[in-house]
């Protein structure tokens, strides 16, 4: 499983944008993640004192990786924390997709975290997630 991703400066003037890319679903899924973690945080600064399993099931791709990164999110904000890590499973079931991941992380500490963005949501706009040549690739823009 490889991916990529960066982060884009001439996209969204007053938010956070970026690309990721993957060769596979997985791949696509992990690359954003790690996209969005470092958006809110250099996670080699947060410890793995806290933890969330989260398990997400659908049918339109699409709209559960944006779904998945919005859970993200909403997790920063509803516990306090920022993410080391978010080790994630993708399994197609008939129709659906399954997602299985635990976000790994630590409260927010100024002072032993290096701490990025106040993400606020993810958005529609610019959003698009598609495959081209075997390829997945995605772009976000996050509200900050």
């Amino acid at each position: 499983m490889t991916f990529s991703f960066r982060f884009l400066d001439d996209v969204a003037l007053a938010d956070v944008a970026f690309d990721a890319e993957g060769d596979s679903v997985q791949a696509i899924f992990g690359a954003a993640t790690q996209a969005l973690l470092t958006a809110l945080a250099n996670p080699a600064t947060v410890g793995s004192s806290w933890e969330q399993r989260i398990e997400r099931r659908a049918t339109d791709l699409p709209q559960l990786l944006f779904d998945w990164l919005s859970d993200i999110v909403y997790w920063k904000d509803a516990a306090g924390v920022v993410f080391h890590d978010a080790p994630l499973t993708m399994v197609r079931k008939g129709e659906q997709w399954v997602l299985t991941a635990r976000l790994i992380g630590s409260p927010v500490d100024r002072e032993r975290q290096e701490l990025h963005n106040d993400v606020k949501g993810v958005t529609k706009h610019l959003y698009a997630l598609r495959q081209t040549d075997g390829l997945w690739q995605v772009r976000v823009v996050l509200d900050v």
